[in-house]
Formats: structure tokens, sequence, C-alpha cells
């Protein structure tokens, strides 16, 4: 870890910027991540990762096995740019992959096993697991999961909007885990690499001034 160059980087942002992401990153956590199937409305994509950085969940996990569409912008209102998002192009190789990262996988749909969000188990490192409007989760998805998540419901609907469902689970996980003694926080390396780079999504000529100081 190059820290001198990031200690120069860091002189190009402004103290209130600065202070900013000291703050945000203290929040981020990779204890938990999200992860969205083939969902059709690009809008609640966005909006999901919208919620993520909003209850500081660093990585993202996008399944475009049917469907692929850019990140919607302006509903994401620039989370996008602060939140990993890792795309895959099969619900196999995502779940894959999570699971060789440390994942349990949770499938958030009613089950004849499931777990109400009240009684969820924190401790464990989680990808929550969203699908489609319609359909809601693969078959494939549905054999992966180690958990099966609800929200109580009392009402005439029967189901919540992808994004407002993640919304409610990410803010009763994070705040239920912060209350835990659990090391949920970036670790030293991850929390450089963000500040990288933030750093290069923030300066402008960041590849000129980097070239410039290593030059020196």
């Amino acid at each position: 870890m190059n820290t001198a160059l990031l200690e120069h980087l860091e002189s190009y942002l402004t103290p209130s910027r600065q202070e900013k992401f000291k703050r945000v990153l203290a929040q981020r956590t990779m204890h938990f991540t999200v992860a969205t199937e083939d969902v059709y409305q690009l809008h609640n994509t966005s909006a999901v990762i919208r919620s993520c950085d909003v209850f500081g969940i660093q990585e993202v996990s996008i399944v475009e096995e049917q469907n692929t569409k850019r990140i919607d912008r302006e509903i994401a209102m620039g989370a996008q740019k602060w939140v990993d998002l890792n795309r895959y192009n099969s619900v196999k190789s995502c779940i894959t992959d999570l699971k060789v990262k440390g994942y349990q996988i949770v499938a958030t749909t009613p089950h004849t096993n499931d777990c109400d969000l009240e009684d969820f188990d924190v401790s464990k490192k989680s990808c929550f697991f969203f699908g489609r409007e319609t359909e809601g989760l693969s078959q494939e998805v549905l054999n992966a999961a180690d958990v099966f998540l609800k929200i109580p419901m009392v009402g005439f609907t029967e189901s919540l909007n992808i994004s407002v469902s993640a919304a409610i689970i990410l803010q009763h996980v994070t705040s239920k885990l912060k209350q835990t003694d659990i090391n949920w926080q970036l670790t030293a390396p991850q929390l450089f690499d963000k500040r990288l780079d933030w750093c290069k999504k923030t300066i402008k000529s960041f590849e000129a001034i980097v070239e410039r100081f290593l030059n020196e």
C-alpha cells in the first residue's frame, strides 16, 4: 500500500470531502451483501443500489442472465459511484463466487421453512437475494439457499416491491449488526482500496497526478 501516494491524492480533496469519506467508510461493511436476479424494471435495481449505499452495504451483485440493462443513474442518484457492482451473466457463477467469499445465501421469499426478519441471525456473513418482480427468485437460487427470509405482513397485499423489501431488510439487519461485537467494518486493506478508488472517482486529472507523483 502506497500510503504516501494516497495522502498526496487526498490533499486534492477539500477537508469536508475528506471528512465525508472517512465518516462513510467507517460505516461500510462487507459482512452483508445483496444480489438481484434478472430484475426487469430498471428503476428497481437502481433503487436497491441506492438503499445499499444508504445502509452501508459496499458490494452488490447483479445477475443478468436474461435481462441486461444499464443502471439508471438518475434513480441510483450516484450511488453506483460509491457501491461496488459485481455483474454476472449466470446465477450459478454468482452463487459460486459468493460461497467462495464465505457468504450464506439468503432467499428473500416466503417458504415453508422461512425465518421472520426479527429472528434473523446477523452473526453470519450473508447475501440477500432479491428476484424478479413477477416470478420472484429462480429455482436455482431457492435450491442453493441456506436461509429463507420473510418480512411479516398483515394486510391484503402479499408482497412488496423489491426495492422496498431491500430497504426494510437492510435497515433492520445493519442496525442489529451494529449492536453486536462482531467485527463488521472494512479491513485496513479494504479501507485503503476504497479511499484510493473514491479519490480516482472524484479528482480530475487523477492519472496525471499519480504519474507525476511517482516520477518525482
